[in-house]
């Protein structure tokens, strides 16, 4: 593990969103308040330069800037000064899976190479493409419809940029290769490296892996020296500096070998100060391999919030069912999971599918191509944490095998007729010593899609549809928590924590989310009170019958009410929105039902006002100074862990 090298010792930060209407500028100004509240850090979010108009910097297009918007490399330098005048340090958010493909493409500059030369490009083994899909180009499926109705609509046209030729689409800008430029628009696209398709033809034509199932963040291979050194080169040297202290790391388990980038991030900061932003489910553990401090701290929000859930779980699951909503949470887990790698994640499935087929052929275990995509699917739907870490050419740990050998065995009893194509799957996904390309191939991008499948399956679509008790439906969290609440779970992770990371970090609140701190210890303080929360509810669900609104749907209403009021309408009708389209159940994304979500914010308008309100507003006083106990009392557990 890690030792703090920072000049100042960590022993709490402080994270500052940054954007261009709060900048480093902005940032300074509140240095001396921070300096007096006791931190010992800026925690800052990402800082390189990002996509235009960017309000949270994970959208990077450019590695060796510091954002301008921000204020530049000069701006930061400031911001360090003045903190270290006050004895606090900084800590950088780092972004080393993805880079955005912005609607002017010219403004990634690695991608842009990519897009125009091919891969004769310089830059060309910076990404994670699939160019085998479409021929040796590569699938954007970026139009708003098919290609042949934006042509005939003359909606691609024919431009310039910077003297050089370019197709423009609306906002976007696409390079033409050298010496294709001349002829119609349909004749100069079809010369490039490049395919351009409808959205919702994705599944068939997006030719790069993503971040989760956002189109517009591709990967980067960090993997390879020369792109994590490219990458990597502005923020180490400002480590070097003495600007940055320290660095949080997004979404390892998306990289080919988070393992192997921790070492070498360790060895080119000299062992800064590393955490990692890891979801640990249930008993999981971090590797003990791993060269950081810890993770952000879901861990510690998940066991903190346990310890302090009310015994009530038997009277609310009661309720839950009356409700109508899913009766177990491990049946919607999984009916989630499978509707997102059916609805969002098949151009990752597809992938996978063609190395599983080559990497079969090549062990000399043939199989025919459904039956491979059956398998993968249900492994993938029986997946329970974000990422196995095997690693080819590295001797598989048994934690990492028992996790192949608990979904293989599940997948196994789920679908029996496939069970010779599953374990046949399992066999590869464990091969570290395979020489296939294939089979390589298949074990790590195997354990790339599994985060997808987790993140989008249960936090983005579970936790918008079993909502017994919300509060507990966090990143990192547990809803199961209601069944059992054990304060000795908290102490059995301090014990552990003490001994394997202890500087690692604790947290109740960060940007990813999906309530306040604050609103889930109102929601845990009004869970005690069952009697009121059934008599909150008889008023909500009366309404919701009059509006059309389903019962399941209503009770995330109420509890959104109570945890978060009061609340504006504008505020009020995003989240509705927002969470109507994330649960997939009456609504998407997609393919939005207008009828539902106007019947839903018609609903959602009327507790904000009359006798619904009223009976909000009366109930939150009963409670009196219930909701800021446990919210003193979850700030105090996690200040003292």
């Amino acid at each position: 593990m890690t030792e703090t090298t920072s000049p100042v010792p960590m022993t709490g930060t402080y994270r500052l969103q940054l954007h261009a209407e709060a900048g480093f500028a902005a940032a300074q100004r509140i240095v001396p308040y921070l300096a007096d509240l006791g931190v010992s850090h800026l925690y800052l979010s990402p800082v390189l330069q990002a996509a235009p108009g960017s309000m949270h910097g994970y959208d990077v297009v450019d590695h060796t800037r510091i954002s301008a918007e921000l204020g530049g490399e000069s701006g930061l330098i400031e911001l360090a000064a003045r903190a270290h005048e006050h004895g606090l340090g900084l800590i950088c958010d780092v972004v080393p899976n993805h880079m955005t493909v912005p609607a002017a493409t010219y403004l990634n500059q690695p991608l842009w190479e990519v897009l125009r030369d091919g891969r004769d490009a310089g830059t060309a083994s910076w990404f994670d493409i699939d160019w085998d899909l479409c021929d040796g180009r590569i699938g954007l499926p970026f139009l708003g419809q098919p290609l042949d109705a934006v042509l005939a609509a003359g909606e691609l046209t024919l431009g310039d940029h910077a003297g050089d030729p370019v197709l423009r689409y609306h906002d976007q800008v696409f390079p033409i290769a050298s010496d294709t430029a001349g002829g119609a628009v349909a004749d100069v696209l079809s010369r490039q490296h490049y395919v351009l398709a409808s959205w919702r033809d994705k599944a068939e034509i997006l030719g790069y892996r993503r971040f989760f199932d956002v189109d517009r963040l591709i990967a980067v291979r960090v993997e390879l020296p020369e792109v994590f050194h490219a990458t990597h080169r502005t923020l180490i040297d400002l480590h070097r500096r003495g600007v940055i202290d320290g660095f949080r790391i997004d979404h390892p388990d998306g990289l080919t070998d988070p393992e192997d980038y921790l070492e070498r991030l360790r060895a080119a900061t000299n062992g800064a100060w590393v955490v990692v932003e890891k979801i640990l489910e249930g008993d999981e553990e971090l590797p003990r391999s791993w060269t950081t401090a810890g993770t952000t701290g879901y861990d510690a929000l998940k066991v903190i919030q346990t310890a302090l859930t009310p015994p009530t779980g038997a009277a609310l699951d009661e309720q839950w069912r009356e409700v109508g909503g899913p009766t177990t949470l491990q049946e919607t887990e999984l009916e989630s999971k499978s509707l997102v790698i059916d609805r969002l994640l098949q151009p990752e499935l597809h992938r996978l599918v063609r190395r599983a087929t080559g990497a079969a052929a090549d062990a000399g275990m043939p199989l025919e191509t459904p039956d491979v995509e059956a398998a993968l699917r249900e492994l993938l739907v029986h997946v329970s944490v974000y990422r196995a870490y095997v690693r080819p050419g590295h001797e598989p740990s048994q934690e990492a095998l028992s996790e192949l050998d608990l979904i293989t065995a599940k997948a196994c009893a789920a679908r029996p007729q496939i069970a010779p194509t599953i374990e046949v799957l399992r066999r590869l996904l464990a091969d570290t010593e395979t020489t296939s390309a294939d089979g390589r191939d298949l074990m790590v991008r195997f354990q790339q899609v599994c985060g997808p499948v987790m993140a989008k399956g249960v936090e983005d679509t579970t936790f918008y549809r079993f909502h017994r008790l919300t509060a507990l439906n966090e990143v990192g969290g547990d809803p199961a928590a209601l069944e059992g609440p054990d304060p000795a779970a908290l102490h059995l992770w301090a014990e552990a924590q003490l001994d394997s990371w202890p500087d690692g970090l604790t947290t109740l609140s960060t940007h990813d989310t999906k309530r306040d701190e604050d609103v889930r210890a109102r929601l845990l303080a009004a869970a005690e009170d069952v009697i009121g929360w059934r008599a909150l509810w008889s008023l909500v669900e009366a309404a919701a019958g009059e509006h059309g609104v389903d019962a399941p749907t209503a009770y995330l209403l109420m509890q959104t009410l109570v945890g978060a009021w009061p609340l504006t309408p504008e505020r009020l009708s995003e989240y509705l929105l927002k969470a109507a389209r994330e649960a997939k159940m009456h609504t998407t994304w997609s393919d939005p039902d207008e009828a539902y979500e106007r019947r839903l914010l018609g609903l959602g308008a009327r507790c904000l006002s009359g006798e619904l309100a009223e009976a909000i507003e009366s109930w939150l006083a009963e409670l009196g100074s219930a909701d800021r106990a446990v919210a003193l009392g979850a700030k105090l557990l996690q200040l003292t862990l």
